[in-house]
């Protein structure tokens, strides 16, 4: 027997063992699996390229981008923009130097993209003349009208239009608003960076910031790896047999999937996807968050576990279906030295629930934590490849494989320290939307904080904020009775239930209203000799009818048929239907022809 022989048998054997355990303990010999996986990843060094000079392939996840932008063209449906206040003594010209030297550090900031030989290719380009800080003064508008001059100016700014052929993907700018007070917008197209790279980016900007203000030289020691470095890496590393077992695992994991949720829309779908967005921001209260965190940590789940499971769970009960597909992403950063670059690493996973056996909710977390685990335990698939290989028909009014995705934020906290300065955020309103539904979890330390993200051209705002209420009703629900069905568990709050049951439904009041067969008693009262049915040449009077009608209604009465009931009638067009339908409606029961 060959060594693919071996390995074949030993993987049914150890699927065999997993399914023989207990949903806890397979759970946790998944984990420790999982463990062992990313240990051995860990170990697969990058090693740098001799030449970066000239033009390379790009990483899987670059591919996805540069192809959505060679579709819809130049757009900023995948930009990063975050903002800044800044308060104190600004030194501009540290401010200028350090951004550009983040540039110069990380190539993947000024990489320019196209087309060779029929496939998206990168190179890093120069950069000097590319980048400038754009500086713009408001401080002539004076204190009441400089706050509302910088918003329409900030929306501007975080909407930029990236050219990928460029080769610039940040930009930046800087509005003063007063002698001490001022606003900073950095914007970078997503297929140069991550969540995890604007960590990176501000750590590094609060050093070499500092540094630059005190006349020094910059501090920072020199990468030695670079994103296209990885990219290289990433296409031959997942060209081995490593690859093909993980893609055996999605296949089988994704067999039969739906191809698109079945939330109810407000508006038809478009042909082709818009990318308009919206978000709404809602909140889960301190002690629920905590009562949350405490039933994790009891059934040996994360956070996010228990977020995942909350959400399927709402999901479920939106859509009255039971495959629940969500997605969330993967840093994708296992290897150290990639851990302090600025690059577009995130992964996309697809994790897929089954609600079909009414699951209590400490069930379901069982569940979702085994199906995260195995997802992370094979998350090194590029989603783009498996797109791919699952061979689906593509279709531009959706995302492909899933559409609603989960983020709980797990990057570090960023302690942005700048010489003099005194920094918080900045808002800036969003407008795009990357896939119909995204829910962003954010551990405050008054609770957790819920951004929901929704595409504006499927949903009016009305719809998502009386979403996000039985969401945080549901998981309450939950939290209060995980062992009840999640089918049970309540999710209109109170003032909805008074409103359905009370202000829907008023006290009944009495109408002058008859029955048929009240009506037609007393029109044979009124006109007993007049026809009230001819068949060919014979007819019924009013009264004849009244009568016959009256016997066989006594006499179903008399056979035990109570009110209410449904009688049959089968018969052909005769006056002794007419008769049967009318001592039906006598009887107070319904006919059923």
């Amino acid at each position: 027997m060959d060594n693919r022989s071996n390995s074949v048998s030993a993987d049914a054997q150890l699927k065999r063992k997993l399914e023989s355990l207990s949903p806890e303990k397979r759970a946790l010999v998944e984990q420790l699996l999982a463990k062992k996986k990313q240990e051995k990843l860990q170990t697969a060094r990058i090693v740098p390229l001799k030449d970066r000079s000239g033009k390379h392939l790009l990483s899987y996840a670059q591919q996805r981008l540069w192809s959505i932008d060679q579709l819809l063209g130049k757009n900023s449906h995948y930009n990063i923009p975050v903002a800044l206040q800044l308060s104190g003594c600004l030194n501009q010209a540290a401010l200028a130097k350090a951004l550009a030297t983040i540039i110069e550090r990380h190539q993947s900031l000024r990489t320019a993209f196209s087309v060779e030989d029929g496939h998206g290719v990168q190179q890093v380009v120069p950069i000097a003349g590319k980048f400038s800080l754009d500086v713009d003064d408001l401080t002539p508008l004076g204190q009441l009208q400089v706050f509302q001059a910088v918003e329409p100016l900030m929306d501007n700014a975080a909407n930029y239009a990236f050219d990928l052929t460029e080769g610039v993907l940040l930009k930046a700018n800087l509005w003063l608003l007063d002698s001490e007070t001022a606003i900073l917008l950095i914007v970078i197209h997503h297929i140069a960076a991550d969540g995890w790279s604007m960590s990176v980016l501000f750590n590094e900007l609060s050093v070499l910031y500092e540094a630059y203000a005190k006349g020094e030289e910059n501090p920072l020691p020199p990468l030695t790896i670079q994103y296209v470095d990885y990219a290289v890496w990433q296409r031959t590393f997942l060209a081995g047999s490593g690859l093909k077992k993980q893609l055996d695992y999605w296949q089988q994991q994704l067999k039969g999937l739906p191809r698109l949720h079945n939330l109810p829309l407000d508006k038809p779908r478009p042909a082709q996807q818009s990318f308009q967005g919206a978000v709404l921001k809602s909140e889960l209260p301190g002690y629920a968050s905590e009562q949350l965190k405490r039933l994790c940590r009891q059934h040996n789940v994360t956070l996010f576990m228990g977020m995942y499971a909350a959400l399927s769970m709402l999901l479920s009960r939106y859509s009255g279906e039971v495959d629940i597909v969500v997605g969330t992403t993967s840093a994708n950063r296992d290897q150290n030295e990639v851990s302090g670059l600025i690059g577009f690493f995130i992964n996309n996973l697809v994790l897929r629930a089954d609600l079909s056996a009414n699951p209590t909710f400490t069930e379901l977390l069982t569940q979702c934590k085994s199906v995260a685990l195995g997802a992370f335990a094979h998350q090194q698939v590029p989603f783009e490849q498996l797109v791919d290989e699952l061979k689906l028909p593509r279709d531009l009014s959706y995302h492909p494989l899933f559409q609603v995705m989960l983020a709980v934020q797990n990057n570090q906290e960023v302690e942005i320290n700048m010489a003099e300065l005194r920094i918080s955020e900045a808002p800036v309103k969003a407008s795009t939307a990357k896939f119909d539904l995204t829910l962003n979890v954010d551990e405050q330390p008054n609770g957790l904080t819920l951004d929901w993200e929704y595409n504006t051209d499927l949903f009016d705002a009305a719809t998502i904020t009386r979403l996000a209420t039985h969401f945080n009703q549901l998981l309450l629900a939950a939290l209060e009775s995980p062992t009840r069905p999640i089918t049970q568990l309540p999710l209109l709050t109170a003032h909805e239930q008074y409103q359905m049951f009370q202000d829907w439904n008023p006290q009944p009041i009495d109408l002058p209203f008859k029955t048929v067969a009240q009506k037609f008693a007393l029109q044979a009262q009124a006109t007993p000799a007049a026809t009230a049915v001819a068949w060919h040449d014979d007819v019924l009077s009013y009264q004849q009818l009244d009568t016959q009608a009256n016997q066989l209604a006594h006499y179903l009465i008399s056979q035990g048929v109570p009110p209410c009931s449904l009688v049959g009638v089968c018969l052909p067009r005769s006056f002794n239907m007419v008769i049967a339908t009318l001592a039906i409606l006598k009887a107070d029961c319904a006919y059923v022809p």
